[in-house]
């Protein structure tokens, strides 16, 4: 069993070293560029990975490219800001030696913030199909939080080691990602699905989101991080209902 590991990048000097050490297991990595102007692509293929520039497509169909790129069916997409735990690196290696009658695997993400592993608020095991062969399915056509679809009659599995996730840096990284990427796009697909949200909602949706992240879901067991993340989640559902009532409100004025 051969695996393609595949990965999209975009300046990520800083930190497409650890991903691409991390997956040195496979029998190929292919990293996908979206026109980086830092040392991404110079790193890349000095740890030896071929790499491809491809002006963005979005992040679906980046991922879809990545994918076809790939000389083999089976494939290990990672992103830049992830890295696969040696548990993991063991299962797959085991994998790689088998009788394997799977078409795709489940894996578990473990996200980091503020230097500590969260366990809750709904971040965790947070479950990522990432190992897959790619001739039973496609990468979803959404605006945000792709993921890879497989055809019916695939037999999934789960593995259990991490995928470990470090994409927030910061309080301010963690708010411009939320008002330059996630709430935009995520407003754009709500309104591209049909849809709809009202004053009430914008109000509410924040706090709603807030109090499920901390408490219902158990956020404040992971201490002050937890609080924090709770607080951008309700910053996010704030900012997704309020951009998709501005885009109700330009659409019905166009008219």
């Amino acid at each position: 069993m051969k695996i393609s590991a595949v990965l999209i990048a975009k300046n990520e000097e800083k930190i497409i070293e650890g991903a691409i050490e991390s997956v040195s297991w496979a029998d190929e990595i292919i990293v996908v560029d979206s026109e980086s102007t830092d040392r991404t692509c110079e790193i890349a293929e000095s740890l030896g990975a071929k790499v491809i520039i491809q002006k963005w497509l979005g992040f679906s169909a980046q991922k879809q490219f990545t994918v076809d790129q790939a000389a083999n069916d089976w494939v290990f997409s990672l992103d830049a800001d992830e890295t696969v735990s040696n548990e993991l690196r063991d299962e797959i290696l085991a994998l790689k030696e088998s009788e394997n009658t799977i078409d795709g695997y489940k894996i578990p993400r473990l996200s980091y913030y503020m230097d500590r592993p969260i366990s809750h608020g709904g971040w965790y095991p947070d479950w990522q199909l990432r190992l897959f062969d790619r001739s039973k399915g496609l990468w979803k056509d959404v605006l945000v939080h792709e993921s890879f679809q497989m055809t019916a009659d695939a037999n999934i599995a789960r593995l259990n080691g991490n995928i470990i996730h470090r994409s927030v840096e910061n309080a301010e990284h963690h708010h411009r990602m939320i008002g330059e990427r996630y709430a935009p796009l995520a407003a754009r697909q709500m309104f591209e699905d049909g849809r709809r949200t009202s004053i009430p909602k914008i109000v509410f949706a924040g706090w709603l989101s807030f109090v499920q992240t901390y408490f219902i879901k158990a956020g404040f067991l992971d201490g002050f991080p937890g609080f924090c993340i709770a607080y951008f989640a309700g910053h996010h559902a704030f900012m997704k209902h309020l951009i998709l009532w501005e885009l109700q409100h330009s659409r019905s004025n166009s008219k």
